[in-house]
């Protein structure tokens, strides 16, 4: 009976450990357990971080302070890039994965809380939501690069992934700013801005 529930719980764990790491990026299992996402996930949430984070600086260059539409352009600039580099090895079939067409629902309702933010209430949101989507930015390609399955996608996460981390410590930097900042906050100036 003993040698079962030892047998059990080892095929237990074995699920277990096989079922976190099928698991798609969305739920976080796979970046709190730090296993590489396969490529599909990888391009999935790639795609999708690009599709968001464009969109999200297009209302910030609308809504935002200086800081802000500022951390925006460059947003546009960069996730414009990275967004073409993937649509081109995908196309050219360097990559085998499908690039997603449109949000998923979560990510569209960010952007919905974005659109409908008023002024005042916009950097409430947008600033952290840029912590985060970096952090999470950040991790998945740290892990791909690490442990992908594919050459040069590991190679092009990792070269991609020092611009993440700039843009990471930008987001840092602009939400303690929002969290210091006083009335008038968006008519101070941005010299602790990372260039």
């Amino acid at each position: 009976m003993k040698k079962i529930l030892i047998a059990l719980a080892a095929a237990t764990a074995l699920t277990g450990a096989a079922y976190a790491q099928s698991l798609g990026e969305k739920t976080g299992v796979n970046s709190a357990l730090g296993v590489a996402p396969s490529t599909a996930d990888f391009v999935k949430q790639a795609a999708t971080s690009d599709m968001l984070e464009i969109e999200a600086a297009r209302i910030a260059q609308q809504k935002g302070n200086n800081e802000e539409k500022k951390f925006a352009e460059q947003m546009i600039t960069d996730h414009t890039k990275t967004s073409n580099d993937l649509k081109g090895m995908v196309k050219d079939g360097e990559v085998k994965a499908e690039l997603p067409t449109m949000l998923d629902s979560s990510a569209q309702g960010k952007l919905d809380k974005l659109r409908a933010a008023s002024s005042q209430d916009f950097a409430g949101i947008y600033d952290p939501m840029q912590v985060s989507a970096h952090e999470d930015a950040v991790s998945l390609f740290d892990r791909y690069a690490t442990s992908g399955d594919n050459a040069k996608l590991k190679n092009w996460a990792g070269q991609t992934l020092p611009t993440l981390k700039h843009h990471l410590s930008m987001a840092q930097q602009m939400d303690e700013h929002r969290g210091s900042a006083t009335v008038g906050r968006s008519t101070r100036p941005s010299n602790g801005m990372a260039k």
